[in-house]
């Protein structure tokens, strides 16, 4: 399998602070691959200096097997990328804007953005500075995927979106990778990417931790329970670990067995109990402390 990206070595240094150092992994092509980690971990610097916004300390990346900063406009042309916040031109109309955007690649983009507008129900009539934050980040999925590109690179995407949204821009992506894009996929929202991805490689305090199939990722994964009521200080439970309390609340992180769990709540006087996916930042405080 051909890999799309190669990092080999990948440091940013901001003077004496350290973004990323010693990032080395590959994305295989037709490959939806997430990259994980808390906020702060240093994701949206690795993709910076992968799209030559911002030059590495040392190391090199390769996109399509080309050098990220030597041939950075030459990329550019087969690459869509969504950042996690999108900023444009107030005073343009939406249509204007993208038809300014489509003027850089060598293809007729008109159907395709005409497509996607439709599909997010996006107003390309109405001007930059009229639209919601949510309508922004809507300009700027249309914006990255107009021209078919064969790499799509992702940070935080659907921060912003309604429910509905993000299932339709979930959708568009699949399409998106169907037709053979490769997605490199960026979150700290583990829900997005066990269900998008088929790999991830996590990161912690910029540097790569581990590289897992996701199936792993989910077999090793915990649940964050809250309880509303009175709780013994010690439950006959094992892998609970991150427990706090506070109001009658207790919330705690169980890696386990969910009818042992339930079976030994019962036995406690509750009034609800909340079983659901921790963020990241919360497995990664038990995981990697």
């Amino acid at each position: 399998m051909t890999n799309v990206i190669e990092l080999n070595g990948l440091t940013k240094f901001y003077g004496k602070v350290k973004g990323i150092e010693d990032v080395s992994f590959e994305v295989e092509e037709k490959e939806v691959f997430g990259f994980i980690g808390p906020n702060g971990a240093g994701k949206s610097t690795t993709i910076r200096t992968l799209l030559s916004l911002i030059f590495p300390t040392k190391g090199s990346a390769t996109i399509f097997g080309k050098d990220c900063i030597k041939h950075a406009s030459e990329i550019a042309m087969d690459v869509g990328y969504l950042p996690s916040e999108v900023f444009y031109y107030d005073g343009m109309k939406v249509k204007d804007l993208l038809n300014y955007s489509a003027s850089f690649f060598k293809k007729d983009c008109k159907q395709k953005i005409e497509e996607l507008s439709s599909l997010l129900d996006l107003p390309l009539n109405r001007k930059i500075e009229d639209l919601s934050f949510g309508n922004k980040k809507k300009v700027g999925i249309v914006q990255g995927l107009l021209h078919s590109p064969k790499l799509i690179i992702l940070d935080e995407p659907s921060a912003g979106l309604d429910p509905l949204i993000q299932q339709t821009f979930f959708n568009i992506l699949k399409q998106e990778n169907e037709r053979g894009a490769t997605i490199f996929f960026s979150s700290h929202i583990l829900s997005e990417v066990q269900r998008m991805c088929d790999r991830v490689a996590i990161l912690k305090e910029g540097h790569l931790i581990a590289l897992q199939k996701i199936s792993e990722l989910r077999k090793d994964s915990y649940k964050k329970v809250t309880v509303s009521g009175t709780l013994k200080e010690e439950l006959d439970l094992e892998n609970v670990t991150n427990r706090q309390s506070a109001d009658e609340h207790t919330t705690f992180l169980y890696k386990g067995d969910v009818r042992k769990l339930l079976s030994t709540l019962a036995k406690q006087h509750i009034d609800d109990i909340l079983i659901e996916e921790p963020s990241l930042e919360e497995i990664f405080l038990h995981y990697y402390q």
